[in-house]
């Protein structure tokens, strides 16, 4: 079942002055794409569509000219300073099939008193049905201790998902902090002064 139904309008006119004749009638420029398919240039709903697209990998249902279409976003390109969505390339998808998607990880909980996490992975690549698409990966640390390293191969993936990422590649580390000596360097750094300020003085 598709997470939203979007409306789509054909487009016939291109460049950037009727794209911005679009975006300034709440409307974002898309590309929908895919199966062996000519590209199709479309219109879609501004507001719907950027609420959809929150949802990481959201399976669209596109209703254009009387046909229903799914598709996937593969490309969203944004305006950095205003954040506008400026264009949205949709990847056609059928019932059934199996895609490769980037997944983002979700750590959860908090490793062992004293010792921190840092997230060396952001996102692992995972194929699963088009249909079915992870929106995250969650990885708990709960109580890990100092030296654990997890890689990708050590996660438990989404029923349904198997990774197609290097299962070697780092995940997540835990270590320990340790303290920097800074009042010892700072107490070093006054004395190297007041032993160069005579010095200074006399010539």
């Amino acid at each position: 079942m598709a997470d939203v139904t979007l409306t789509a309008t054909p487009r016939t006119e291109f460049g950037k002055g009727a794209a911005r004749r679009l975006r300034r009638d709440k409307q974002i420029p898309a590309v929908l794409y895919g199966h062996g398919t000519d590209p199709v240039h479309v219109a879609l709903p501004g507001h719907q569509t950027m609420m959809a697209l929150k949802k990481t990998n959201a399976l669209f249902e596109i209703e254009l000219a009387g046909k229903t279409t799914l598709a996937i976003a593969k490309d969203v390109q944004v305006e950095p300073v205003r954040h506008v969505i400026e264009h949205v390339d949709l990847l056609i998808v059928k019932r059934g099939e199996k895609i490769a998607v980037d997944v983002p990880v979700r750590v959860l909980g908090e490793s062992a008193p004293g010792t921190i996490h840092l997230v060396e992975t952001q996102d692992l690549q995972l194929e699963a049905e088009a249909t079915n698409l992870p929106s995250s990966v969650e990885l708990d640390i709960t109580g890990l201790g100092d030296g654990t390293v997890i890689r990708a191969g050590d996660v438990t993936l989404p029923v349904g998902s198997t990774l197609v990422s290097d299962p070697t590649h780092i995940v997540v580390t835990i270590s320990t902090p340790s303290a920097e000596p800074v009042e010892a360097e700072t107490t070093e750094g006054a004395e190297d002064e007041e032993s160069e300020t005579p010095a200074a003085e006399e010539e």
